[in-house]
């Protein structure tokens, strides 16, 4: 188990809803103009909405920085990861 001090630091930014900063960005496992699937230091995060765009990505430093308009945004358990990464294929080949 890792010690609380020891955790790699995860954060978010979120200006007006129109603005996020992430870090501890590990992996971008699908995005599309409506949702992204990010496996963070915290888990699984899920974000919705409209418009949504990359703006930045440094895998490296475990950043990313996504524009557009959020409607809502949350972790999901890791069994359900899987599922929400073949969305944009599944919506892109049906």
């Amino acid at each position: 188990m890792i010690e609380p001090n020891k955790r790699p630091r995860h954060e978010i930014v979120m200006i007006n809803r129109r603005s996020l900063a992430i870090s501890g960005v590990k992996k971008v496992e699908s995005f599309d103009s409506e949702e992204f699937l990010l496996e963070t230091e915290g888990g699984f995060l899920t974000i919705r909405g409209q418009n949504l765009h990359m703006k930045n990505l440094s895998l490296e430093t475990g950043e990313v920085a996504i524009e557009g308009f959020v409607h809502d945004m949350g972790y999901i358990e890791q069994g359900q990861a899987g599922d929400r990464s073949k969305g944009f294929f599944g919506k892109l080949f049906k």
